[in-house]
């Protein structure tokens, strides 16, 4: 009996450490399951920021005047950016970011925008929203956790076309020059009272680690597989190396 007994409570034990392993198993691949599709929805933004500095510059008449697009210390993206609910806060977009380095430019840095007003109408309509970084002040504020536009570093709606490039007085004043595309049009935005900040979640998704947001941006940190995308046209559009001493 009481070997009947000790064997059916040896089977209880080894049926629950089964049970146990099995789940862990299945616990393991569902994370590595999800790990690989947040890694591949932020390799997809990364594609389509590419995209959308492509379409843009591709129409120098109507996109960013040279003059600026040579002498932008960083450039993010935000594409399909949802406007609905602007004014009311909450967070709108996710995006990414790549600055000039003596290196070239730097592995992307993941961040968000979100509050205040765009100066857009209200609706349920995507835009695409590029930042550029004109200065150092400006990217010293992008290095830090969180910035308020218009607050912790003046900004601005960017001058557009050619032509454009003649009116350097937005560019001296402005640390940060935004813009908006909507159903095709592109267009200088004002983000004042908007802030934005640095996403860690999904940087540690795309790098696999906890890593320094300044390290990223200075060059240290080798761009991880996916990169490619965003910085080959950040490097066709805006050039390749540091800034010329000219600036």
């Amino acid at each position: 009996m009481q070997i009947n007994f000790a064997r059916h409570t040896k089977e209880n034990m080894l049926t629950k450490k089964i049970l146990c392993f099995s789940c862990l198993i299945l616990f393991c691949g569902f994370s590595f399951a999800k790990d690989e599709g947040d890694r591949a929805r932020l390799q997809e933004r990364l594609e389509k920021a590419g995209n959308i500095l492509n379409e843009i510059t591709s129409a120098p008449d109507k996109g960013i005047p040279q003059d600026i697009l040579a002498h932008s210390e960083c450039v993010g993206v935000i594409p399909t950016m949802m406007k609905a609910g602007f004014g009311f806060g909450g967070e709108y977009g996710q995006g990414v970011v790549t600055c000039r380095t003596d290196r070239g430019w730097s592995a992307p840095a993941f961040y968000r925008l979100g509050g205040g007003t765009f100066g857009l109408q209200i609706g349920g309509e995507a835009v695409d929203v590029v930042m550029l970084f004109m200065n150092d002040h400006s990217v010293q504020s992008l290095m830090a956790h969180k910035i308020k536009l218009g607050a912790d570093a003046s900004a601005s709606a960017g001058p557009v076309g050619r032509t454009a490039a003649a009116d350097t007085n937005i560019v001296l004043r402005s640390e940060i020059l935004t813009y908006s595309r909507s159903k095709g049009l592109f267009a200088g935005v004002s983000l004042k009272g908007s802030w934005f900040e640095q996403n860690a979640g999904d940087t540690r998704t795309f790098y696999g680690r906890e890593i320094n947001f300044r390290n990223i941006l200075s060059g240290s940190v080798r761009p991880p597989g996916g990169s490619e995308p965003f910085l080959a046209a950040v490097r066709r559009d805006f050039g390749l190396a540091k800034i010329a001493e000219a600036k």
